[in-house]
């Protein structure tokens, strides 16, 4: 998986070149230069693990409601024939600001003022901060991450800078998943996450410091991503693959289980306004590459439910003249 120093892409024409070939070959690298300080990105990580630690009835109470998406619990089940995953997790909504659902964001019991966790074989002490005031900070930090990508990627093709994110609308969603997952004793029989390609146009995500688990798919084989803790791991999703005419690519990957280690991640996924039409960029589309895909709205619940049935959803937006 290539590496891409973020703090070099706006003035370096190698980074660039970099960028626009990790992006059209596989659609996704690790982010270094990122400006996002080791301690803080522990910090993330502690929160999910503090959070995934609680007792189950505590845990509870920021449960999914049925037939909704955000809060805890196991995705949300929409065909007789859906594969479960081996893993939990907390899904919330963090951009638009107003349309968070607050209830469903942990605060810390007053009695978890410090959580003791064993790293490397030594434990620390961390004080732990509020979920909700670690979350929004990270948010923040990843907000303006995706909002330099965007702009190199459209430079990178040789596009007005707003070209991508003219189609985001007004109230573009980013979306945050904590993901928990246990120890199983059938790794070969059973994964933490079935293949996929992500609904989103760009999903950064903070791995275990650990434990290994994400897979790509390169060359017809699956690509374990390392671990390395100070590094982001950014993948394209489908609404690039269609905004880009297929020139970025949309990568599947999966999540596989450990026999005897818990793995956590946190996902962050950016996407369009739901209601936004998106479509390949006209400067994209010429006589030498037709239009690959047809104009698409509410794309997030439309790939959901394909991933869920066992559709590709890009064949299912393919463009037939």
């Amino acid at each position: 998986v290539p590496v891409i120093d973020l703090g070099l892409l706006p003035s370096s024409k190698d980074e660039q070149g970099k960028l626009k070939l990790a992006l059209c070959s596989g659609g996704c690298f690790q982010a270094i230069g990122h400006g996002i300080s080791s301690s803080f990105l522990n910090k993330v990580r502690g929160v999910a693990k503090q959070f995934f630690q609680l007792l189950q009835e505590e845990k509870q109470k920021y449960s999914r409601a049925a037939n909704q998406v955000e809060g805890y619990g196991y995705d949300l089940v929409v065909s007789e024939k859906q594969v479960l995953d081996w893993n939990t997790r907390l899904f919330l909504r963090v951009f638009p600001e107003h349309q968070r659902t607050l209830n469903l964001w942990p605060e810390n019991p007053d009695k978890i003022r410090h959580a003791y966790l064993t790293l490397s074989r030594r434990t620390v002490s961390y004080e732990l901060n509020s979920c909700r005031e670690v979350l929004h900070e990270y948010s923040i930090k990843l907000k303006q991450l995706v909002d330099l990508l965007f702009k190199a990627m459209a430079k990178s093709l040789a596009l007005e800078e707003k070209s991508f994110s003219d189609q985001f609308g007004d109230n573009p969603v980013m979306h945050v998943r904590f993901n928990f997952y246990p120890p199983c004793t059938r790794p070969d029989k059973v994964l933490g996450l079935k293949p996929h390609s992500d609904r989103s146009w760009i999903t950064v995500l903070l791995q275990d410091e650990q434990v290994e688990g994400l897979q790509f798919v390169k060359d017809e084989k699956w690509i374990t991503v390392p671990v390395i803790p100070h590094v982001l791991v950014v993948n394209l999703g489908d609404q690039m693959q269609i905004m880009s005419n297929g020139i970025f690519k949309s990568p599947v990957h999966r999540v596989v289980t450990n026999t005897d280690k818990l793995r956590i991640s946190v996902a962050m996924f950016n996407e369009v306004e739901p209601e936004k039409e998106i479509g390949p960029v006209d400067g994209l589309i010429d006589e030498n590459r037709p239009r690959l895909y047809r104009n698409v709205k509410i794309y997030a619940s439309f790939n959901y439910e394909c991933f869920q049935k066992g559709k590709v959803p890009l064949e299912e937006v393919k463009f037939h003249a």
